[in-house]
């Protein structure tokens, strides 16, 4: 129910239009249309990187209790699937019952783009911030100005940011085959191991995310190819898993993964959320979700503490870190299993996937009995058959 009124909150600057930015926008115009509400993205409206985004079944239960609406807006665009395919070098493992569905990143952006202008939003593309002072005007400012956050950097020692990289390289691709569930598809060559992460995010489109060590990458000679070399070797590794397929292009450059945290989630009237807060590595699909929490936390941090902008962000950071620093943890366990990912590899197919499904720290026999028992009566018949 929406509140009557934000005593002191007249203008709202939300800098970043990602989903954390459009829906924390949306938000509170909706809830409290007596705020103005701008929004300010650097980039076209048009303009995306990546392919898809993921959400767990829990993730989207999530949104269907919290807010119905939107999770209604955004379902009938999306694909879904109840298993994970792995493929150890040729060796197929199917685990059922570990729900995912999987939306376009554009295609979200324009629904929340949409659902921001029918509420009252302004929206400013093409619009760079290129300094805090730029805002002085806006009472509040949520920073959801991803990785790279202006404002979160601009106040670095006052946010207390502390930024590492993973070791492991990854680079981002999409392709015209669509797979029939989340898969990940493991492959031993001459210079060394690489996993592809895909799953499919429209009728025709998936995501394809390649990984591998920094010593697997060095040895393969990714260091002196073009971008046109880069995708064809990439191609060439997976030409199996690709059936045939190209690979797409979208910006996509190697990078090393980079973990984010703050000490404080706000300073003075900014606050951070989303990707300018956080970071959760991508193979436990996360991000999106976390970024859109972080927006629902905050507006009722707001309205559960009206004219006290201090209390309410002291009230939001207090009610979001324990579930943020909860998921964040297994991310951060996930990424240190990929970085080994190639002494798993050496595991019977049926011992990979168990390691690869309890990475996290997440899913532990017990849950893992009662989502995936076509697995565990296999996982366990070789167990029986090996003592």
């Amino acid at each position: 129910m929406a509140a009557t009124i934000l005593p002191g909150l007249n203008t709202i600057a939300v800098l970043g239009a990602g989903p954390a930015g459009l829906y924390a926008a949306t938000l509170l115009k909706r809830r409290h249309p007596q705020c103005h509400v701008d929004v300010f993205e650097q980039n076209a409206a048009d303009a995306t990187f990546g392919f898809g985004v993921v959400f767990s079944d829990q993730a989207m239960g999530f949104l269907r209790q919290d807010d119905p609406e939107t999770a209604a807006a955004i379902a009938p665009h999306m694909q879904g699937w109840q298993n994970i395919t792995l493929d150890l070098d040729g060796a197929r493992i199917e685990i059922d019952g570990i729900g995912f569905s999987a939306i376009g990143r554009l295609a979200l952006l324009q629904i929340l783009q949409a659902r921001a202008l029918a509420a009252g939003v302004t929206l400013h593309f093409n619009h760079a911030i290129t300094e805090p002072g730029q805002l002085a005007g806006h009472d509040l400012v949520i920073a959801a100005d991803g990785i790279n956050s202006l404002a979160r950097r601009s106040h670095a020692e006052a946010f207390g940011t502390t930024l590492q990289e993973g070791t492991n390289k990854f680079i981002w691709y999409g392709t015209d085959l669509p797979f029939d569930t989340l898969s990940q598809t493991f492959v031993t060559t001459a210079t060394g191991a690489f996993t592809a992460h895909h799953y499919r995010y429209g009728a025709r489109l998936s995501t394809f995310i390649i990984e591998c060590q920094a010593e697997t990458w060095a040895a393969h000679g990714f260091a002196g190819k073009s971008e046109a070399q880069t995708r064809a070797a990439c191609a060439e590794i997976f030409a199996t898993a690709l059936q045939g397929h190209d690979l797409i292009s979208n910006r996509s450059v190697w990078r090393q993964f980079p973990f984010l945290a703050n000490r404080h989630w706000s300073h003075r009237n900014i606050v951070l959320i989303g990707d300018a807060l956080h970071s959760a590595h991508f193979s436990i699909g996360s991000g999106t979700r976390l970024a859109m929490e972080d927006a629902l936390a905050l507006v009722k941090a707001l309205e559960c503490t009206p004219g006290d902008l201090a209390a309410a962000l002291q009230a939001y950071e207090a009610a979001r870190r324990p579930a943020v620093e909860k998921l964040t943890a297994a991310a951060r366990a996930s990424a240190i299993w990929y970085e080994d990912f190639a002494t798993h590899m050496h595991l019977p197919p049926l011992d990979f996937a168990m390691s690869y499904i309890t990475r996290s720290g997440r899913v532990d026999l017990a849950r893992l009995r009662a989502l995936s028992p076509r697995f565990m009566a296999r996982y366990d018949a070789s167990a029986t058959q090996r003592s």
